[in-house]
């Protein structure tokens, strides 16, 4: 800017030339589930914990996918990957309802066959004024689909109830939080026997494969249940 050199001309020169001081900063850590749910776990709720204004963005693919696809803590029953050959044998970690116990954690499960929900969230969470954790559902390689269905399957993935959307807002008033999605209208073990980590089971496995996929099946209808408990 021109001006004379007086005091004020100066002062308001320094003030423009830092101007982007005086926009407000956004923050985003970005990572997969290998890293959130398993190696990287402490440090990402010690930065939750903290209650600083940053946003955390997980693509979940329940695998560690870009080491070799072995199975992580966000890997469900009955899902085959290196180090579960014959099927995981336990649940799957709830990242979501952990954060959420803090109360003061902006949390946010989303799929992207739904533009709309995902970019509230993601709003919703650069709006708020304190830590944010949002988790999307990531279909991978691993699990035997054409990458470019990957959002065919997400909406598959919805519909079976397989994976939930929800919205938790500290900051809202009143209803904190939000089922976005809606009851299941699909076949949920149509679903995953339609991915390679499911169906290699069955193959393989047929002895054990019904069963454990009945437990994966009950994981995923006790965690809706927990969902329309918090929503009401």
């Amino acid at each position: 800017m021109d001006g004379c050199e007086c005091d004020a001309c100066k002062l308001a020169k320094a003030v423009v030339d830092d101007a982007d001081l005086l926009t407000k900063k956004s923050f985003w850590i970005f990572g997969g589930d290998g890293w959130a749910y398993d190696i990287g776990y402490g440090g990402l709720d010690h930065v939750l914990a903290q209650g600083e204004n940053v946003n955390v963005l997980v693509l979940d693919t329940e695998v560690y996918s870009n080491t070799g696809g072995q199975a992580s803590k966000s890997s469900p029953h009955a899902a085959v990957a290196k180090f579960a050959a014959a099927g995981k044998r336990t649940k799957k970690k709830d990242l979501g309802m952990m954060a959420i116990s803090y109360g003061y954690v902006y949390v946010a499960q989303v799929a992207m066959s739904d533009p709309a929900q995902v970019l509230k969230a993601m709003t919703e969470a650069e709006a708020y004024d304190g830590p944010s954790l949002i988790i999307a559902y990531a279909p991978c390689i691993n699990h035997g689909i054409k990458m470019d269905h990957a959002q065919e399957e997400i909406k598959r993935a919805v519909a079976a109830g397989y994976w939930q959307t929800f919205r938790y807002n500290p900051a809202a008033e009143g209803k904190k939080f939000t089922l976005d999605s809606k009851d299941p209208t699909e076949d949920y073990q149509a679903f995953i026997k339609g991915e390679n980590r499911y169906a290699s089971l069955l193959r393989q496995f047929p002895d054990v494969a019904p069963e454990l996929f009945a437990q994966s099946q009950a994981d995923a209808a006790a965690r809706l249940e927990s969902y329309k408990r918090l929503a009401d």
